[in-house]
């Protein structure tokens, strides 16, 4: 018998190819990247950098929740930005929606990303005892 979850929340984007929003396995949950898209119009949220991320973080946390976790509970984050020069901006959302210690992290430059986002993230997480 498996131990492996399928996570799933209609408060996050819909997957937009062959992939889950997340898989629970044991007390380890896999997020998979999540861009800015407003999970009921399926559609980016602006063009404005920081409300991309902000976005990003919100579907994040929606995913976490279904879950049974939380943004705190992330151990480990990824980070794609199609300009670097966006880092800061990142940086400070950051210090709003996660609490110390902060989960590890990643931080890429991309040449593009799905929808003509600015900014991707994915995350794994560790619930429970």
């Amino acid at each position: 018998m498996s131990n492996k979850a399928v996570i799933n929340t209609d408060q996050a984007p819909a997957a937009i190819g062959p992939y889950s929003q997340a898989i629970k396995a044991g007390n380890t949950v896999y997020l998979s990247g999540q861009i800015p898209l407003n999970p009921e119009t399926m559609e980016i949220v602006s063009d404005d950098f920081e409300a991309q991320a902000r976005q990003v973080f919100a579907n994040l946390k929606a995913v976490c929740e279904e879950a049974a976790g939380g943004l705190k509970d992330v151990v480990k984050l990824n980070l794609y930005l199609v300009d670097l020069d966006n880092f800061a901006i990142v940086n400070r959302i950051m210090e709003e929606v996660f609490d110390t210690p902060y989960p590890a992290r990643a931080a890429v430059g991309v040449k593009a990303l799905p929808k003509g986002s600015q900014v991707e993230a994915e995350a794994v997480l560790v619930i429970g005892d």
